[in-house]
Formats: structure tokens, sequence, C-alpha cells
């Protein structure tokens, strides 16, 4: 069988198409400047990139009206699994994740066999270039949170849920939340990071109107600064504190611990 992988050279999906071909599966990447085409706001794109698929991995579109007819038409290619990738909690935000909520609502009413996976803050959104990499090797990392903690979840472990429920049966009707073994403080997480890279980091705890004139002045969107305070509000808030067992119950093993994250990636954060 076929399994389709959109966004294939992200954070998830490039992890996912590695473990795929690692179970001899017949991988086909879909993302808008891969050999397979596939945009969301194009629907000429999507005939091409589920054509011959039975399993597709879906994530979330930008326009939340994309995701219905997008699904409708890749069962009526002959798909009849459908794993896709949210977030925790996305209810709380109907702002923050609305492309989110309307890919569940659309693959809960596909028809096909389906699984949700809802993840934690990711580890790797330390290392990740556009998000928290630089700052953190510029030695401060400023945010919104105070002293609650997060279970951060690896990249990796979502990779696997998933290829176990696209290749496996098991899976069927099942929502999977999906964290790290423990939680720790981003103050924490900033001071192992600091200790394997070899240089001072510190950790700044910023009022929301601090982080907001940081957000607009680094040129993001005034929508998008609210969007995230509103989301750091519910992290304040504590309800992404409790780490759940979602990769037990999917796997059968503990999820990747932070401290394993950072040593694999210290050299991510070290001055040249």
């Amino acid at each position: 069988m076929t399994i389709v992988v959109l966004g294939g050279t992200g954070k998830t999906g490039s992890r996912l198409v590695k473990t795929l071909q690692g179970r001899g599966a017949d991988v086909r990447v879909a993302t808008r400047s891969s050999g397979t085409r596939f945009d969301w706001s194009d629907p000429g794109t999507w005939a091409g990139a589920v054509a011959g698929a039975s399993a597709l991995y879906l994530i979330a579109p930008q326009e939340p009206e994309a995701a219905e007819p997008f699904v409708k038409q890749a069962t009526e290619a002959g798909v009849g699994r459908l794993v896709a990738l949210s977030g925790r909690d996305i209810e709380r935000f109907p702002g923050y994740f609305r492309g989110m909520a309307a890919l569940d609502q659309a693959v809960r009413e596909s028809g096909a066999e389906w699984t949700i996976i809802r993840p934690n803050n990711f580890n790797q959104n330390f290392d990740d270039p556009s998000i928290w990499r630089a700052p953190l090797r510029e030695g401060r990392l400023g945010l919104p949170i105070g002293d609650v903690p997060e279970p951060f979840v690896d990249a990796q472990d979502i990779a696997d849920v998933a290829a176990a429920a696209l290749t496996e049966d098991g899976h069927h009707e099942q929502v999977y939340t999906l964290s790290g073994p423990r939680a720790l403080t981003f103050r924490a997480a900033v001071a192992a990071i600091a200790e394997a890279a070899g240089h001072p980091i510190r950790y700044e705890e910023l009022t929301p109107e601090q982080y907001r004139d940081e957000l607009l002045a680094q040129g993001a969107p005034e929508e998008a600064a609210a969007e995230l305070n509103a989301l750091f509000a519910g992290m304040r808030a504590g309800l992404y504190a409790e780490p759940r067992d979602g990769v037990k119950r999917a796997l059968g093993r503990d999820p990747i611990d932070f401290a394993a994250y950072v040593a694999r990636t210290a050299s991510a954060w070290r001055l040249e």
C-alpha cells in the first residue's frame, strides 16, 4: 500500500517518512516543493497527491475551509486510513487552532479509519531555527510562561505513533494525547540546554505585554501576537502541565525524555 505524508519535510513528517521507509512501506512525500506537489490552497494539486494511496498523514491547513473537501476527495479516491496531526486541548483555543479543529472534524466524519494525534509542545521547538534556536544561541530566551511546567514531547515519538496508526490495526477512532514522561519548567529546560551547549543561556520571564512588543518588533502581525499570547495564557493556567499516556497507549513504551533529546542535540546551540 502507498502511504502519503503531507508535510513530509517538516519536523514530524520527515521523521515519519524515515520511520515508514524503515518498515519497508511505500511512502509518497507531498509538499509544495516535492516531486508530488501538494498545496492546501490549490485544489488542483489534491488529486495527484492522493491518487493510488491507501493511507494518509495529514497536517492542518491554514485555511480551515479546505479540510472537509480535501478529506472527502481523498476518501473518494480510495484512501481508507487517515492519521491527523492536531494539538492538545485545541477546543480551548478556537481562534488559534481553527485549521486543526476543521481537520479533526473532517477525519472523524470521513467514513475512513481515523486516528488523531494531539501533542504537547515539541522538544524540537528548542532547536528549530524559526522558533527558539537563535535566541538560545544568543544567550537569552524570553517568554510569558512563569514557572508552570510542560512535558515536552519528542517529534520522533509523534512519528512513531503516526507510523503505527498508519500501518497497524487497533488505532481506529483513537485520540492520542502525546507528551514527554515528565514536566519541567522552561527555566529548567533552558538550564539543561545551557549546560549541554557549554555557554551561559538565561531564561527571562516576560509579561504578556513585553512578549507582544518583542513579537511586533520582530515583524509578527498583531493578530499572531495576540493568538500566541492567548496560547501562553492557557499554558500559564496549567492546561498542558500534566504528562499524558498517549505514547505508552499507542506504542507500549515510555516516551523519550527531554534529557535524551538535549544530549543528542547539543551541537545545535553550541557557539562556533
